[in-house]
């Protein structure tokens, strides 16, 4: 899995490519797809940690106490 800092690099590069003269459309089709797929990928990742981080937040008795939330 790649990290987020990863996934951000390739959006940047992937809206380079669409934004030059010279990309054909069904490269700029493919690119498009793909930058919306890790677009979509990197905010679900995103949601996932701050619902960590207001977990660990919502903790009563003011001990740090971490929970796997896909168990």
């Amino acid at each position: 899995m790649s990290s987020i800092a990863d996934e951000l690099a390739r959006l940047e590069e992937i809206v380079r490519r669409l934004e030059a003269d010279d990309v054909e459309l069904d490269a700029a089709l493919a690119l498009f797809e793909e930058g919306v797929a890790r677009l979509r990928a990197a905010r679900e990742r995103l949601a996932a940690a701050d619902l960590t981080v207001q977990t660990v937040l919502a903790e009563a008795d003011g001990e740090l106490h971490l929970q796997d939330l896909d168990a």
